[in-house]
């Protein structure tokens, strides 16, 4: 078995985990980062806009040997004095893309192109986009995009609460600023397609965060009823616990869009796939970051600050202090330390959170204080423990 596959049988299996939570500090500082890289790329080089939302001249010309460097060499200063976008179609025809010219220019464009070319006029179908289409096309997409905003935090809040709300909605914010300014700086246009792939991407990271947050909500139902875990670490432990679930539906879903990317697109050379598949391979990376590294974090940054949060914290460092004490008065005495589990007096409370998944095999990223390896499993299937040292006074 190789070293990959035994990461990935020990995570699923919960011997180890890590401390996503307590390293939030790390995860939004990269965020930030990789944040303000995006917006620099977005303020300086800017949206390339296809003639779809530019308005401007398509013209597709019929089959040809000519490559695309050729006849961006031979109409160049040939296009009204605007830039040329040509890509080589599947079929082996050329498309030349002229942005914001008027309808008399793109006549004139077109004389040109089968001059320089040496293709027959009538080989060259030309289409007319008005910007005011393009504009009309902006404005609807923009406002669907609200919309969806708007309805995903509403239903977030009913179905969570208003802190997973919140969260969730950075972390959409986060994926669709990464993936524009990906765009930007990669200088591919925006099309029609893009608005595809930016609202697919958005339910898809939209999934993620839910499947992550219905986790945490049965992992801390009784959270309250406890004294041995924070909010925080058991956002944690719930957080490992659906990892390899986000990162093999992650992977499964880069698959086919790289193939769309780096094949269909960049060797087959299909315009309209570039379009799609960028915006959906920056789009799905960025959901899978965003959903673990960020909209769990900051959801426990948010409950921290509730005031029945704040108690549970104060009543788990009490306890700990106070176990910490008995340990160390057992040790000066040299005897064995007591265990912490016995007479606490919430033993059906933790066996509740266990049941939920807050206790679990030992994990790297586990609570300070937890005991190790599977005798807490073991002692959450044991839950009668007390029927041989407490309630009834009877040993069977």
């Amino acid at each position: 078995m190789s070293k990959l596959s035994n990461l990935g049988h020990r995570l699923h299996r919960g011997e180890i985990a890590y401390d996503f939570v307590g390293h939030r500090k790390i995860w939004y500082g990269v965020s930030i980062l990789i944040t303000v890289v995006a917006a620099v790329g977005l303020l300086v080089n800017g949206l390339k806009l296809g003639i779809e939302f530019s308005g401007g001249a398509d013209f597709t010309t019929a089959k040809t040997s000519i490559s695309v460097a050729d006849a961006q060499s031979k109409i160049e200063g040939h296009t009204a004095g605007h830039d040329a976008t040509i890509q080589k179609l599947g079929s082996g025809k050329l498309r030349i893309q002229v942005s914001d010219i008027s309808t008399e220019a793109s006549k004139t464009v077109q004389q040109n192109i089968s001059k320089e070319l040496g293709i027959p006029l009538k080989d060259i179908d030309a289409q007319i986009v008005g910007p005011s289409w393009g504009k009309e096309i902006s404005h609807k997409a923009l406002q669907g995009l609200i919309i969806f905003l708007v309805l995903v935090v509403a239903y977030l809040a009913i179905a969570f609460e208003w802190r997973k709300a919140v969260a969730a909605l950075i972390a959409l914010l986060h994926d669709l600023t990464i993936t524009i300014g990906v765009y930007a700086i990669v200088g591919f246009e925006v099309t029609p397609g893009t608005v595809i792939g930016l609202l697919t991407i958005l339910g898809y990271s939209l999934y993620d965060t839910v499947v992550v947050f219905d986790g945490l909500k049965e992992s801390t139902k009784d959270i309250t009823k406890q004294n041995r875990y924070t909010y925080s670490e058991i956002a944690n432990r719930s957080l490992n616990g659906t990892l390899v679930r986000s990162i093999n539906t992650t992977v499964v879903a880069l698959l086919p869009v790289g193939a769309l990317l780096f094949i269909g697109g960049g060797i087959l050379g299909a315009g309209m796939l570039n379009d799609i598949a960028l915006a959906l391979f920056v789009g799905l990376t960025a959901g899978a970051y965003s959903s673990i590294f960020i909209a769990t974090p900051i959801v426990a940054d948010l409950k921290e600050r509730d005031p029945a949060m704040k108690q549970v914290r104060k009543r788990v460092l009490a306890r700990r202090a106070s176990d910490a004490t008995k340990a160390a008065e057992a040790a000066a005495r040299g005897e064995e330390p007591a265990d912490p589990e016995d007479g606490d007096g919430d033993d059906q409370a933790e066996a509740a959170a266990a049941g939920a998944g807050v206790v679990g095999p030992r994990a790297q990223g586990s609570a300070p204080g937890s005991r190790s390896g599977g005798t807490r499993g073991a002692s959450a299937n044991r839950g009668t423990r007390g029927g041989r040292n407490r309630p009834s006074g009877k040993r069977r």
